[in-house]
C-alpha cells in the first residue's frame, strides 16, 4: 500500500468532513469539555459509523476522534492517564478498523490546539498566555502517543497562534513523523492576528511536514491561504467549515451554508492538494467533493 506521502504526490486527495457534526446529526449532545471525543468511551461504534459513512462517500482520509482528547479533560471525568493513553490509541484503532473494511485509505490522528482542550473557544483566538516552551510541555504527552500508534500521519490541526505552531513544529521535528500543519484563520491572518506567510513559514524547513493549509475556517477565506501557503514548498490542504456562524446565545448556526463542490473546484485549480469539510461539511458534500476531483474538468 502506498505511503500517505507517496499518494500526495500522485493525486489530489479528499479529506473527511465535519465528524461532531456527524455526531450530532446521529443524536448526540456534545455539550461539555470532552466534545466527541466523549464517545470514545461512551459509544465507540458510532465513530466508527461516521468514518464509515465518509469512506462510502469517497474520502481519502479519516481524521480521529481525538481533536479534543486530552488529559486534563479525561481526568475531569474520572479517567486516569492510562486510561486517557488507552483511549487515544483507541481513536487511531477505531478509524483503521473501518479503513480496512474499505481496502483502502489514511488515516489522520488528530491533534487540536491547546485552546480546544480548554474547551473555552480560545482555539478561535490564540495568545493563551503560555510560551512557546510551555506549550511544547503541555502537548508533548499526547503527541508522544498519536505519534505511536500507526496512524499515516498526524492531523496538527485548527491551529491558531504563531508560537503554537512552533512549539509543535518543533515535536513534529525531533519525532520525525509525518504531519500536517493546518491553521484556524479569519482573513488573511490567524486568529491570533499574525500574518500568514510568517504562519506558513514555521513549516518551511521542517521535512516531517508533509503538508501546510488552513481548516475550521471560513470558505471565502480559502483561495488567498492557498495562495500564501504555497511558499512554504508544500502541498497544500484545505477543509474549511460551511460558512455557517454559530450563535451562541441560541445556541444554534445561524446563515447559510457557502461549501459548495464549485469552490472545491477552484481550491484544486488553485493549488490546494488534499481538500475537504470541517464544522457543518457532511458526507453528502464531501461524496460531491470527491466526485468532482475525480473527474478532469
Amino acid at each position: 500500500m502506498a505511503t500517505f506521502t507517496d499518494a500526495l504526490q500522485a493525486r489530489a486527495l479528499v479529506c473527511d468532513g465535519g465528524l461532531a457534526t456527524a455526531l450530532e446529526a446521529r443524536g448526540h449532545n456534545l455539550a461539555g469539555g470532552l466534545w466527541s471525543a466523549r464517545l470514545l468511551f461512551d459509544t465507540p461504534d458510532e465513530i466508527a459509523a461516521v468514518h464509515r459513512a465518509f469512506f462510502a462517500a469517497g474520502a481519502d482520509i479519516a481524521i480521529t476522534a481525538s481533536y479534543q482528547a486530552s488529559f486534563r479533560g479525561f481526568a475531569n471525568c474520572g479517567i486516569g492517564r492510562r486510561g486517557t493513553e488507552r483511549l487515544l490509541r483507541r481513536s487511531v484503532r477505531i478509524a483503521v478498523d473501518v479503513r480496512d473494511e474499505f481496502g483502502r485509505g489514511f488515516i489522520a490522528a488528530s491533534i487540536g490546539p491547546y485552546g480546544a482542550a480548554a474547551a473555552d473557544g480560545s482555539e478561535y483566538r490564540g495568545r493563551y498566555g503560555l510560551s512557546v516552551r510551555e506549550l511544547r510541555a503541555w502537548h508533548r504527552p499526547r503527541f508522544e502517543i498519536l505519534a505511536d500508534t500507526g496512524a499515516d500521519v498526524l492531523a496538527v490541526e485548527t491551529i491558531p497562534d504563531l508560537d503554537e505552531a512552533e512549539a509543535l513544529a518543533s515535536l513534529i521535528s525531533e519525532f520525525r513523523v509525518p504531519a500536517w500543519l493546518s491553521y484556524t484563520i479569519s482573513g488573511e491572518r490567524t486568529r491570533a492576528g499574525q500574518p500568514l506567510s510568517d504562519a506558513f513559514e514555521v513549516a518551511s524547513e521542517i521535512d516531517s511536514i508533509v503538508a501546510v493549509g488552513v481548516n475550521c475556517c471560513a470558505p471565502a477565506d480559502v483561495i488567498p491561504a492557498i495562495d500564501t501557503a504555497q511558499h512554504a514548498g508544500k502541498p497544500v490542504i484545505v477543509y474549511p467549515n460551511s460558512g455557517e456562524g454559530w450563535d451562541a446565545e441560541s445556541g444554534r448556526w445561524a446563515g447559510e451554508s457557502e461549501f459548495s463542490v464549485q469552490l472545491a473546484r477552484q481550491w484544486a485549480a488553485a493549488g490546494a492538494q488534499i481538500i475537504g469539510g470541517c464544522c457543518r461539511v457532511g458526507a453528502g458534500d464531501i461524496a460531491q467533493v470527491a466526485s468532482a476531483l475525480s473527474r478532469p474538468t
